[in-house]
């Protein structure tokens, strides 16, 4: 595991913090409010909500030891209030219920890649430098980007650059990896964008680099992330309680059609079209607090350019259904 000591001077501005901290702050100024921050990362929304409500209680979760090791170090000064459980965010009923709690009163996602991730080269995130192909998370996990390219065929391939990268050209790229993996496997992510770039009309190459969708689609099988996002939403919506805000924070549109979708189901009527009276049960468990999805202003986006992607929802918990 790495030294924490190494990566600090490298923590970066969390983004939307002040932001984020207006939404949940309704719901964390309750007297024994606990708050998940469920992809702590380094923990810069944590700490800062932390130093905002001084009786807030915090359960962070990552997947990733490393983001763990460092995120305890810098809210260490915050002693028994901060919880940390290492496990996938589709596993916050068990982390809150495991740590004694039955609901809580505001809960964070900060989705995709986290600075840490990206910023070691060594973990195979970025496209623009070379590494080894992992793309873990959880570098304890068994699947590496390297065995995606190794092992699945093309027709596999092919669906996951369509599906998670949304890549026009993903029947080409997978037969162009397939056939240069006959005589040389994929190590190393040059070796990838190689093969990529070769394949790519030159008119196409203009428009951005050719790997940028091919990484984020690998990336995304390796860590199962949409799949695990379907789960985490739902899951923590039941984890809150009445009042209790949830907010998040997508990159990409795969994960904000996600959050959209179970957001829009869960604060809408489930009472039949035409019945005059709509049933106590009927009622909408949530209330939207955004309307559709918000985007970082221009000053945020000039201070913190990993804001420039983010579309941020957010919504409060009216009803519960049991």
């Amino acid at each position: 595991m790495t030294d924490a000591d190494d990566i600090t001077p490298q923590i970066h501005t969390p983004v939307l913090l002040e932001r984020v901290i207006a939404l949940l702050a309704p719901a964390l100024s309750a007297p024994g409010a606990v708050f998940v921050d469920a992809t702590l990362g380094m923990g810069g929304h944590s700490a800062g909500i932390l130093e905002r409500f001084p009786d807030v209680t915090l359960i962070g979760l990552d997947r990733d030891p490393d983001a763990l090791a460092i995120a305890g170090q810098r809210l260490s000064r915050f002693g028994e209030r901060v919880h940390l459980v290492h496990t996938v965010y589709d596993g916050i009923l068990e982390a809150v219920n495991g740590l004694g709690y039955r609901e809580v009163q505001g809960i964070l996602f900060d989705l995709g890649v986290s600075s840490l991730q990206l910023d070691r080269v060594e973990r195979g995130f970025s496209y623009s430098k070379d590494a080894p192909l992992d793309m873990r998370m959880d570098a304890t996990s068994d699947l590496t980007a390297a065995t995606v390219l190794a092992e699945y065929s093309e027709a596999e391939l092919r669906k996951i650059f369509r599906d998670y990268g949304e890549e026009k050209l993903a029947a080409r790229y997978a037969q162009k990896i397939v056939e240069a993996r006959e005589t040389h496997p994929f190590v190393r992510s040059a070796e990838l964008v190689d093969v990529i770039t070769r394949a790519t009309p030159v008119a196409v190459q203009r428009q951005g680099h050719p790997a940028k969708r091919v990484f984020q689609a690998l990336r995304i099988e390796v860590n199962q992330e949409l799949s695990v996002l379907e789960r985490a939403i739902p899951a923590a919506i039941d984890a809150l309680a009445v009042g209790g805000r949830l907010v998040v924070e997508a990159y990409q549109s795969l994960e904000d059609r996600i959050v959209k979708r179970e957001l829009q189901t869960r604060s809408t009527s489930s009472a039949p079209a035409g019945l005059p009276v709509e049933l106590p049960e009927h009622r909408p468990e949530l209330k939207l607090l955004i309307r559709g999805a918000e985007l970082a202003d221009d000053d945020e986006k000039a201070a913190n350019p990993r804001a420039t992607p983010v579309r941020l929802r957010a919504a409060e918990r009216v009803r519960r259904t049991s």
